[in-house]
C-alpha cells in the first residue's frame, strides 16, 4: 500500500512537472560584459514560487538561493566584478510552496566574457567597401592564431551574425549573397578562446560597407520611357473618345427636345 502511494505521488508530481512552464533566465546587460564588470542574472517566474535557485555550469548542487514572498516575478542573482571562472553556462529552477516540489530547470544561458589580454581579431572586405545590390561580399577575420571559433558582428545588432571555425591560416570567411541596401553598416570579429570558460577578445575594427542601388540598364529605361509615352497616348485616346460620345449623346438629346418642341411633335 506504502509503495503505491508514493509511486501515485510520483506520477501526479511529474505529470504537474510537464504541465507547469519553466523558467526564463535573462542577462543584463544582455552583452559587452568584460572582467572586472558587474552583471545581474534574472530568473522569470511563470507563477509563484517559495525559492528560486540558481545552478552554475561545472558546480555541483545551486550556486545561489533566493527566498520569494509569493508575489515576485522574477528574482535577480548580481554577480559583482565577473571573472573568467564566471563566464560559463547558468540555468534557475523554482520551487512550489503547494504541493511542495520542484520543476524542470530553465534553458540555459551563457555568460560570455570579454577578456581585453587577447588581441582584436583582423578584418578585410573584399572586393572593396561600396559596391551595389547583388554583388557578393565576402568578409575575412583572422584570430591571430589563438584557436576557437570566430564571430562576425555588425554593428547594432545585439547578436553575432555568423560563426565559424578558422582555417589553418587562423582565418574564417564569410560570405554575404547578394547584398541589398538593408546589408549596409559596419561589421567587426571577434574569437572565442578555446577551453572551458567562455571567453571572448574585444571586438576589433570595423569596416563599414555601403551598398548602393545598382542603375537600371539603359535597355530598361528606353522600355520605361515607351511605356510612358504609350499609357499617356492611350490616355489621350481614351479621353477623345469619351468626348466624342458624350458630345453626340448631348447632340441626341437636342435633337429630341427640339422635335418635341416643334408643331406637330405631339402628334406622334
Amino acid at each position: 500500500m506504502a509503495l503505491a502511494l508514493i509511486l501515485g505521488w510520483w506520477l501526479v508530481a511529474g505529470s504537474r512537472a510537464q504541465e507547469l512552464p519553466r523558467p526564463s533566465l535573462s542577462l543584463h546587460p544582455s552583452q559587452g560584459v568584460s572582467l572586472g564588470d558587474n552583471v545581474t542574472l534574472r530568473c522569470h517566474l511563470p507563477q509563484p514560487a517559495a525559492r528560486v535557485e540558481l545552478y552554475k555550469e561545472g558546480y555541483s548542487g545551486f550556486k545561489k538561493q533566493a527566498h520569494m514572498d509569493m508575489v515576485q516575478d522574477m528574482a535577480e542573482f548580481p554577480l559583482i566584478s565577473v571573472k573568467k571562472e564566471d563566464g560559463v553556462r547558468y540555468q534557475c529552477q523554482y520551487w512550489l510552496l503547494e504541493p511542495p516540489g520542484t520543476l524542470e530547470k530553465s534553458e540555459p544561458v551563457e555568460l560570455v566574457v570579454t577578456d581585453p589580454n587577447y588581441p582584436p581579431a583582423k578584418i578585410s572586405l573584399i572586393p572593396k567597401e561600396c559596391v551595389e545590390t547583388g554583388t557578393n561580399v565576402t568578409i575575412q577575420c583572422d584570430n591571430q592564431e589563438f584557436g576557437g571559433i570566430i564571430f562576425l558582428h555588425k554593428d547594432g545588432h545585439s547578436a553575432p551574425l555568423q560563426h565559424q571555425k578558422p582555417n589553418d591560416q587562423a582565418t574564417a570567411t564569410f560570405t554575404l549573397f547578394g547584398v541589398t541596401v538593408a546589408d549596409s553598416g559596419t561589421y567587426r570579429c571577434s574569437y572565442r578562446i578555446g577551453g572551458f570558460y567562455l571567453l571572448s577578445s574585444p571586438l576589433g575594427d570595423g569596416v563599414t560597407l555601403e551598398v548602393t542601388p545598382a542603375p537600371a540598364p539603359p535597355g530598361d529605361e528606353r522600355r520605361s520611357h515607351g511605356n510612358l509615352v504609350v499609357a499617356v497616348v492611350r490616355g489621350c485616346a481614351a479621353a477623345l473618345v469619351f468626348g466624342l460620345g458624350l458630345y453626340f449623346v448631348l447632340d441626341a438629346c437636342s435633337l429630341w427636345i427640339r422635335r418635341d418642341n416643334s408643331p406637330g411633335g405631339e402628334d406622334n
